[in-house]
């Protein structure tokens, strides 16, 4: 048995001149230090997902390039421009530009929410906004649900392309086409002379005008919002259908417990992304028909901000109200998401 300097006897395996190496020079690891050896199950899993993601990527180099055209057209038209509004918080003037426009704070904001015009165009956008989420949204779910009751393919595809055409149609044509209908020298005009009710212009009355506008959103959009609910429904199993018919459930319990169920999921998402936009109306179709029925009826945020800051010159005060709208928007969009989770329909992220 060998024995260290001091005399003490070295246990079996280690020789003399490992016990006299340094303490320093050894490779120990210090108590409590886990050492992380290249054979752990968790380091290679790491390892090898990454190198599988870097795999695939490079297998697929060519498919990313596709995006990467989607990812500077938002980068320089969405997130770019986000930097300007820096703006609401000055008395910016476009000879002095961000850098040498003096700043204001909170200035804008305090004159825009004391300006009538501003309450009145907000009122409304609630307004209209309401309207169509009323009315305009669930018309497309409805004519989903009646044309997919229709036993003939035939009639369901010749219908369905009729009514998605309106929306490849701009809005100045569509204002063009209803001012001939419903104009004071068109048919509804003069139907209306034939029952004794004179004078009648619907195009230019303030009263009814809101009523025309969703009545407009919905002639033109209802087609092209049944493409996503056709295909949701065609997503839904028809044994599921097979089986209702079977227990003896007629069309109408088909529909209300198969369809409707399996339509939840399209219907939440849509109806978040609805919500967000609640303070963005049409603008070119507002703005088209705002010198017939007046800026009391007509002026909603969106052309509230075309004449106070193209037109007006107040870009100040224009670009706060851009910015209300966003982050109104954005916590309205958190607040469904997060409602549309507890309800458990699940939420768009």
């Amino acid at each position: 048995m060998s024995v260290t300097k001091d005399g003490v006897p070295a246990q079996a395996g280690t020789s003399p001149a490992a016990s006299d190496a340094p303490a320093g020079r050894g490779r120990a690891i210090r108590p409590g230090r886990r050492r992380r050896r290249r054979d752990d199950p968790r380091l290679e899993h790491v390892l090898r997902e990454q190198a599988s993601v870097w795999t695939r990527m490079k297998r697929e180099r060519w498919t990313y390039a596709f995006i990467v055209p989607g990812m500077l057209f938002f980068l320089v038209f969405a997130y770019v421009p986000l930097l300007g509004n820096v703006v609401a918080f000055q008395d910016y003037s476009p000879y002095w530009g961000i850098g040498g426009s003096e700043w204001v704070g909170f200035d804008n904001f305090t004159a825009m929410f004391s300006d009538p015009q501003f309450l009145g165009a907000l009122k409304n956008t609630l307004l209209i906004s309401s309207l169509q989420i009323v009315f305009a949204f669930p018309a497309p779910i409805l004519l989903a649900l009646l044309l997919n009751s229709l036993i003939s393919e035939r009639t369901k595809r010749v219908v369905q392309s009729i009514v998605y055409l309106p929306h490849f149609i701009s809005w100045v044509i569509v204002i063009s086409i209803w001012q001939q209908v419903f104009g004071g020298a068109g048919p509804a005009a003069e139907l209306f002379s034939a029952i004794g009710l004179d004078n009648v212009n619907i195009m230019s009355d303030p009263d009814t005008f809101k009523a025309l506008v969703v009545s407009q959103v919905i002639w033109k959009d209802i087609g092209w919002g049944t493409i996503i609910f056709f295909a949701a429904i065609s997503g839904i199993p028809n044994e599921l259908y097979e089986a209702a018919a079977v227990d003896g459930a007629g069309a109408a319990r088909r529909t209300w417990h198969i369809t409707l169920p399996g339509l939840v999921p399209v219907i939440t998402l849509l109806l978040i992304l609805t919500i967000g936009n609640v303070l963005t109306v049409g603008f070119e179709q507002l703005l088209l028909q705002q010198p017939a029925v007046g800026a009391d009826a007509a002026e909603v945020l969106d052309t509230f901000v075309y004449y106070r800051g193209i037109a007006g010159g107040d870009w100040g005060l224009s670009t706060a109200a851009g910015l209300f709208k966003g982050v109104i928007g954005t916590v309205l969009v958190l607040a469904a998401n997060k409602f549309a989770k507890r309800l458990g329909t699940g939420g768009l992220f």
